[in-house]
């Protein structure tokens, strides 16, 4: 009789341990965990609108809380958010966390990469080498340096220039929770490129005044993803979240067929 509620007892547990939040692993219906990397002058909270909208599909949401102090610090992170999925993952990136997305995202878990307004740099090149050749746009021309090398945007820079289709109450609150990037990290140069091995997603943001909506779909096309785009501003997952939470959706079905 031990014996039996021993081994009744274990099989409880297991059951349990299989339908804990974050326990989730691949499924007939696709890749169930997603793995959110946000951009500079933010931090994950960029992406509180859209969190819910996919934990109501049932997905495993995880969003990397970057330090923005290099690029080996912000992919240490990532990795270490993909190292505590249970089954593949979904890696979407957004602005500068296209760079990271691109580096971490050679990872064996990785089945899939989503570029929101982002970079995707090749083997070899920055974040800064994408913008070579167009015309500074005018929210990274009014960045302002502290005396450590830490760049941020100014508040009024960050309603016109960052998220002008949010409402000012909601800017405010951005600019004060922004996370400030080290310069040094859009000139550094990446060793990897998941987006050429992995199947990639991106969204190009029409209104953009951060990154060139010219960069976005000449970097779409680069890495041959399947492209959508979508009036907003450089922050669609807050004007827009209904939309990008859809995409998401799509490609962690897609993704999980290949």
């Amino acid at each position: 009789m031990y014996r039996l509620l021993r081994a009744l007892f274990s099989a409880l547990v297991l059951a349990i341990a299989l339908v804990q939040p974050g326990a989730a692993s691949d499924a007939p219906g696709g890749i169930k965990n997603i793995v959110i990397v946000h951009g500079a002058f933010a931090d994950g909270s960029s992406w509180a609108k859209v969190v819910p909208l996919l934990q109501a599909k049932g997905l495993n949401v995880t969003v990397v809380q970057n330090p923005l102090s290099s690029l080996a610090d912000d992919v240490a992170a990532t990795k270490r958010a993909i190292a505590a999925q249970n089954g593949r993952v979904l890696l979407v990136g957004h602005s500068w966390g296209g760079a990271v997305i691109s580096e971490a995202g050679v990872d064996p878990k990785v089945a899939g990469l989503v570029f929101v307004a982002a970079g995707a740099p090749d083997v070899g090149q920055s974040f800064a080498d994408l913008l070579v050749g167009y015309p500074t746009s005018p929210g990274l021309a009014a960045v302002k340096a502290d005396a450590s090398h830490f760049l941020s945007l100014p508040r009024m820079v960050l309603a016109e220039d960052f998220a002008q289709d949010l409402p000012r109450a909601e800017t405010d609150v951005m600019a004060a929770t922004q996370g400030p990037i080290a310069a040094a990290c859009f000139s550094t140069k990446v060793h990897n490129a998941a987006w050429k091995t992995k199947p990639s997603w991106y969204i190009v943001a029409q209104n953009d005044r951060m990154i060139d909506p010219a960069i976005e779909r000449a970097l779409a096309q680069k890495i041959h993803a399947t492209t959508i785009e979508v009036e907003s501003s450089h922050v669609p997952m807050l004007s827009q979240p209904e939309r990008v939470a859809q995409v998401i959706i799509e490609a962690a079905q897609s993704a999980g067929s290949h």
